[in-house]
């Protein structure tokens, strides 16, 4: 009797102990693996530039990495994380590399999968939107490459700069490693996907609201207006750009994710689990709204459509919405 008093009391104990961690677990299984904020702050990087296999890739150009970058950055540019640049002869754009070729770039950043990687973009300037969209566009081509802990610099190097962090001229050079790993093939999905899925899933624009609506047409697609169905929801919003007195962007910045969550929740709803496919112009801002809502906000089963508007705009086959005034 004594004996099944205590195996009974036994099991209650694990129970207690284990039904905490199982629930963390249904809710984001990512959670388990993230070691850092998927955003971090210049202060916490300043604070944790020398964790062990902390990794902090600059993916700007290498003009501005050489004119000054965080101590102990490596280079690497976002346009080697993607193939068919923009404006170049590829179609579509922007879109993930083969295999082979992301291990080796993985690889020679002297990234593994034990590696915390801080992703640091530039985010004023020139198309400053656009830019920051880079750093999640390399951010998530990790994720789905499997490493798990990846992060962005919040506002980036300006803001680094502006904070006063130090500055060094001293290229990095890494140590290359032999990367494998196990890529997430259900997070990018094709137009033949979308056309199959687009009425049993939430379907989100990530353009601004002008282009979604056809008012603009985007010299990347050829027609205006926006697949069925789709909400819109604008990247853009989802960022604060601090000014200097003459009106030019110093940097940009997320919103907090309470403001970041009010806004999705009208589009996106709230159940975790629901299947949300992404699309913007040609993957830039998808990249941002996958960031988000999986990595800060927790949505589990968020896909991009890498091809985005300016492949189904191509297909005359392909239905687009466009409002008009009549």
């Amino acid at each position: 009797m004594a004996k099944t008093i205590f195996f009974f009391g036994l099991m209650v104990v694990m129970v207690l102990v284990l039904v905490p961690f199982s629930s963390l677990y249904a809710k984001n299984p990512a959670s388990m693996a993230r070691v850092i904020p998927p955003l971090v702050s210049t202060e916490w990087l300043e604070k944790n530039k020398d964790t062990p296999h902390l990794v902090i890739l600059d993916v700007r150009n290498s003009q501005e990495y050489d004119a000054g970058h965080i101590p102990g950055a490596i280079n690497s540019s976002s346009s080697q994380w993607f193939i068919n640049p923009p404006f170049g002869e590829g179609f579509p754009w922007m879109e993930l590399p083969k295999e082979a070729d992301l291990f080796n770039t993985i690889g020679s950043s002297g990234i593994t999968k034990e590696s915390l990687v801080v992703v640091v973009g530039r985010t004023a300037g020139s198309m400053a939107a656009y830019t920051i969209a880079d750093s999640t566009r390399v951010a998530v081509t990790l994720i789905y490459a499997g490493v798990r802990s990846v992060s962005v610099l919040d506002g980036g190097y300006n803001k680094w700069a502006e904070d006063g962090g130090h500055v060094s001229h001293e290229p990095i050079t890494p140590a290359p490693s032999s990367y494998k790993g196990d890529v997430n093939r259900e997070m990018f999905v094709s137009k033949s996907y979308v056309e199959g899925k687009m009425r049993k899933s939430v379907l989100v624009d990530a353009r601004d609201a002008d282009v979604y609506f056809g008012v603009t047409l985007e010299p990347w697609c050829k027609r205006a207006g926006h697949i069925p169905g789709a909400k819109c929801l604008p990247v853009p919003w989802f960022w604060d750009f601090s000014k200097n007195n003459e009106g030019g962007v110093i940097y940009g910045t997320y919103k907090e994710s309470e403001i970041l969550k009010a806004m999705v929740m009208p589009s996106v709803g709230r159940k975790k689990a629901e299947r949300i496919i992404i699309y913007c112009g040609v993957g830039g801002y998808s990249s941002t709204m996958y960031f988000v809502l999986s990595e800060v906000l927790g949505y589990r089963n968020v896909k991009i459509y890498d091809g985005s508007a300016q492949e189904w705009t191509a297909d005359p086959g392909t239905p687009v919405v466009k409002y008009v005034w009549e």
